[in-house]
């Protein structure tokens, strides 16, 4: 059986999907597996996957924007944001503002946007987003105000599953399986 992006998403999800042109997305929790990593230096060190990293190149080949916004004042956040070719806000206090400004920069709305968070700092941002996204591994507070919780862990896949649904309830797959991956150049 094909995989169809659309079947791991609750009723009404493909709906609210189908209009997202702006993706904020959280960072520790969310694109990582949320644990913290220090060198002896105290250089700070986090994993992310390249399935997450693959499925944000394919939303931004189709023209939907992307932007991580982290409370974190994190430099490797920032690495990984401009690796990946996307909008990223560090030591962000007010997610909600910053969400909001980049919704007025792009012309859009609350409705055409999705928040992916799992923690009390994204509660505000997935009370009003037009699709909210928990990770399969956000705290049960967060759980219980999304439209969706992904199958998959944070930093193991979470954010390629919130990808491909929206690309699928756009439209895209054809041509991105036709396409074989990204043709900007962008690495995953």
């Amino acid at each position: 059986m094909p995989y169809d992006p659309l079947a791991t998403a609750p009723p009404g999800v493909q709906e609210r999907a189908s209009r997202i042109g702006l993706v904020c997305l959280d960072v520790d929790g969310t694109l990582t597996d949320g644990r913290l990593y220090f060198d002896a230096a105290g250089k700070e060190l986090k994993s992310f996957s390249v399935l997450d990293g693959q499925g944000l190149a394919q939303l931004l080949r189709f023209g939907i924007k992307v932007a991580m916004i982290t409370a974190r004042s994190s430099l490797v956040a920032q690495v990984r944001g401009a690796d990946l070719g996307v909008d990223t806000h560090i030591g962000v206090r007010d997610k909600l503002a910053c969400m909001d400004a980049l919704i007025t920069r792009h012309g859009l709305s609350r409705e055409r946007t999705c928040f992916v968070g799992d923690d009390l700092p994204d509660l505000d941002c997935l009370r009003v987003a037009g699709l909210s996204v928990a990770p399969a591994t956000a705290h049960p507070w967060i759980s219980e105000v999304v439209h969706w919780r992904t199958r998959a862990r944070a930093g193991e896949g979470a954010v390629r599953e919130v990808c491909d649904v929206l690309l699928a309830a756009q439209g895209h797959l054809p041509a991105i399986l036709a396409g074989h991956g990204s043709r900007d150049g962008r690495r995953a």
